[in-house]
């Protein structure tokens, strides 16, 4: 309704407009008389109050519209409609727009007390194109597509536990960034490495779900044991014993790419040899001096057993004291054993002590959760809830050489996360429209606040390519397993990715891909038994200074 409207119902004969200082009223179903002549109408006429074949009882009502007054008198026995439509030749706002306070048009203004009147002047906004819909419909696909969540993997069989592996390595940038530049070879562990280098690349092409049926082929080519099968298919495997063989060929065939071997300084004194050189080596092995000593009263002489391996994982121990991931680690620093002395020519008790001398730049953790019952021969699950954290601090596993290296940079980097969370707390306290857009900007870190902490990084770890330098590490995914018995159950990934944009952390359940919260990733810690998700492995990559 709008100029037409005017141009459609409204007389346009000047004789009919015996007096223009009277206000215009528009009427409906009204015989309507002037000086000379009778005009019969079903639509608004414009008229002379005075002229009508029957009495109207009028009301004068006030109007403020944009600063100004207006004073408009109104036949109550008309509807509300009439009303509207004289409030349009004042204001502007079409009938559809305006908000009266009055339910229906057809109510008679002899029944209310008009009330203000609200609206905007304009076109009325235009229905969308597209049915809009909401994620709780969508479907699966549907879902993805919008929010644009990354691929998710075919299920070939009892493969999630491989699915599940190949989506927390999928965090690793570093060896993306490895694999393309891999040029294959001819044996079964270099098929297996170009494989994953085909299907990553495949990964980041695509939002829809990806088959990894050539990897799975090859990874059973190379590990036989993934190929077992009963009377109904391929049965299931330990996904730890998957994620072992595809870091184990990584590590004899991927080599660092030119960009990352030139990521430090210089190389440490150990990374001399080709092994070194290699990604795995680099970024995800660290070094540890263990030291056994025997504790038996009988030869207190016997010099202690000093000497340094790789790993590649740390483990979590779990008995009935192990409460938080750090009890388990505690428990494997200093542990008891049984060996032959070589000065007493028996037996004896030894206690080993462990300490890490480097800590590299993915650490992966892995829960007993799994052991073998002897008397009942058959694996069990271990259904203790265990708290793991989202920054987890490492240093005192250290040696003294390794942690006077770290503490400095590490107690820097706490004091400025300690104010950042202050920062945060007061803008979620903003109590106005200002405050309340300046919340949701990120926190500016002054430039002279991080050059003073690359300062204090150590010479020697900053020459040392994919070494962690502050002994921080974030949560970046956690495989897990969900049933009662180690022998079934089903295997899904929670990764967090830097470059998912507003969604934090994502599910990958074989090929249904979904995003989840925090709280979703505190929830797998075993607290909801073998019915729910526990956390098997984690991967926590280095806490690194952060930029400007």
């Amino acid at each position: 309704m709008g100029k037409n409207f005017f141009e459609n119902h409204v007389c346009k004969n000047t004789n009919e407009l015996v007096d223009r200082r009277l206000p215009k009223i528009l009427l409906i179903g009204y015989t309507i008389r002037t000086d000379e002549k009778i005009c019969h109408g079903d639509r608004a006429r414009v008229i002379q109050r005075s002229s009508l074949s029957k009495t109207m009882p009028v009301t004068r009502v006030h109007v403020k519209w944009v600063g100004e007054k207006y004073e408009i008198d109104v036949d109550t026995d008309e509807p509300v409609l009439v009303l509207k439509t004289q409030l349009y030749t004042i204001t502007g706002v079409e009938p559809e727009r305006q908000k009266l306070l009055i339910k229906g048009d057809d109510t008679e203004l002899n029944s209310l007390n008009l009330k203000e009147m609200m609206g905007t002047a304009g076109a009325l906004p235009k229905v969308p194109e597209t049915k809009t819909q909401f994620i709780e419909t969508m479907t699966d696909q549907q879902l993805a597509e919008t929010l644009k969540l990354p691929a998710g993997l075919t299920n070939n069989g009892n493969t999630c536990y491989m699915n599940a592996t190949l989506q927390c390595l999928h965090a690793i940038p570093e060896l993306q960034e490895s694999l393309d530049s891999y040029s294959g070879s001819v044996d079964l562990q270099g098929s297996l490495t170009e494989s994953l280098r085909d299907l990553y690349q495949q990964l980041n092409r695509t939002t829809e779900t990806y088959d990894p049926f050539e990897f799975i082929q090859t990874l059973r080519a190379v590990a036989p044991e993934f190929a077992e099968r009963d009377n109904r298919g391929y049965i299931q495997q330990d996904a730890k014993e998957c994620w072992t063989h595809i870091v184990s060929c990584l590590s004899s065939k991927l080599k660092l790419p030119p960009r990352l071997q030139q990521s430090g300084a210089g190389t440490s004194a150990t990374s001399a040899s080709s092994e070194e050189d290699s990604f795995v080596q680099r970024y995800m092995t660290g070094e540890r001096i263990i030291t056994q000593v025997l504790t038996c009263d009988e030869a207190p002489t016997e010099p202690p057993v000093i000497m340094k391996e790789s790993f590649i994982e740390l483990d979590c121990h779990i008995d009935i004291s192990t409460n938080y991931l750090m009890d388990g680690l505690r428990a494997r620093i200093q542990e008891k054993l049984e060996k032959e002395s070589p000065t007493l020519n028996k037996q004896s008790i030894y206690t080993k002590t462990q300490k890490i001398s480097r800590l590299p730049a993915y650490l992966t953790i892995q829960f007993y959760r799994f052991f073998w019952k002897q008397h009942e021969r058959i694996r069990t699950k271990i259904m203790r809830k265990v708290k793991f954290p989202f920054l987890l601090d490492v240093t005192e596993f250290c040696t003294e050489e390794l942690k006077n290296k770290l503490l400095p940079v590490k107690t820097k980097l706490m004091e400025l996360e300690k104010n950042q969370e202050e920062t945060n707390k007061k803008s979620k306290l903003a109590i106005n429209y200002e405050q309340s857009k300046e919340k949701d900007k990120k926190p500016t870190i002054d430039p002279a606040v991080i050059e003073e902490i690359e300062k204090l990084v150590d010479p020697e770890l900053a020459k040392d390519i994919g070494a962690n330098v502050t002994g921080l590490y974030e949560l970046c995914a956690v495989l897990t397993h969900k049933g009662r018995s180690a022998e079934s159950g089903h295997y899904v990934a929670w990764v967090n990715k830097k470059d998912t944009g507003k969604y934090e952390w994502l599910k990958y359940d074989d090929d249904r891909v979904s995003s989840v919260t925090k709280e979703d990733i505190q929830k797998l810690d075993g607290d909801g038994g073998g019915d729910w998700h526990i956390a098997y492995i984690a991967l926590y990559r280095s806490k690194g200074i952060p930029k400007c």
